[in-house]
C-alpha cells in the first residue's frame, strides 16, 4: 500500500509541475491543506513567489499562519515554481455568500 501511495505522489507532483507555472500552486493548494481545509478556503493568486489563500476570519487566517512552513514544504515538493510565503487574506463577506 506506501509503495502505491507513493507512486501516487510521483504522478501528482509530475502533473502539477506540467502545470503553467502560475498555476501550479493554485492547483497544489487543496492537495498541499487537504480536503476539510480546501473546503472553507480558496488559493487566489500566486506572483512573485506568493501564493495568496482566501479565508473565511480571522481565526482561520491565525490558525493556518501557524501551518504554514508545513504547506510550504509540501507545496515546493509538488511545484515547479518555488513558493516562498503564503498570505492567508480574510474573503468579503460577499464571496462568502456566493460559494454557499
Amino acid at each position: 500500500m506506501e509503495h502505491a501511495a507513493s507512486g501516487l505522489e510521483k504522478i501528482l507532483a509530475q502533473s502539477l509541475r506540467q502545470a503553467p507555472r502560475a498555476e501550479g500552486p493554485l492547483l497544489a493548494w487543496p492537495l498541499v491543506c487537504g480536503s476539510a481545509v480546501a473546503q472553507r478556503t480558496r488559493a487566489l493568486s500566486f506572483a512573485d513567489g506568493i501564493l495568496q489563500v482566501q479565508v473565511p476570519d480571522a481565526g482561520w487566517r491565525t490558525e493556518l499562519q501557524t501551518l504554514a512552513a508545513r504547506y510550504l514544504l509540501a507545496m515546493n515538493r509538488y511545484t515547479a515554481e518555488p513558493v516562498n510565503r503564503i498570505e492567508f487574506v480574510i474573503a468579503a463577506v460577499e464571496s462568502i455568500d456566493k460559494r454557499r
